[in-house]
């Protein structure tokens, strides 16, 4: 029995990143915040109309939905600070992404859905 586990902690770093989901190409993360939406028809269409033109859009500077790792470092600045940008605007993010109508947990829904990686 002893012998299995050291084998076991020997071979599980090996076999671990194969049940890693594979990271997505910026290609792929294109392809993906182009046609991505929210399930629920509400957010779906408060991101239409507020976050897919810069979400969606390589050449907009804004974090694209679907790159987590782009995401990252807004995430880890914690939940206040990244819904301080939100609603205040940061760089060329107007102020509440324009959303007139986003309560601060629309925004977060939205957020979680834009962070989420692509399912390949």
């Amino acid at each position: 029995m002893r012998r299995l586990s050291f084998l076991g902690t020997l071979l599980a770093p090996l076999l671990l990143p194969a049940c890693a989901p594979p990271t997505p190409t910026h290609a792929q993360i294109i392809a993906y915040a182009a046609k991505a939406e929210p399930d629920e028809a509400r957010l779906a269409g408060l991101y239409d109309q507020s976050c897919r033109t810069c979400h969606a859009d390589p050449d907009s500077g804004a974090p694209l939905t679907g790159n987590r790792a782009a995401w990252v470092p807004r995430l880890d600045q914690g939940r206040a600070t990244l819904m301080t940008s939100i609603i205040a605007g940061k760089n060329a993010m107007p102020a509440g992404g324009q959303c007139v109508t986003c309560t601060a947990d629309d925004y977060w829904a939205l957020v979680h859905f834009m962070t989420k990686p692509p399912v390949l």
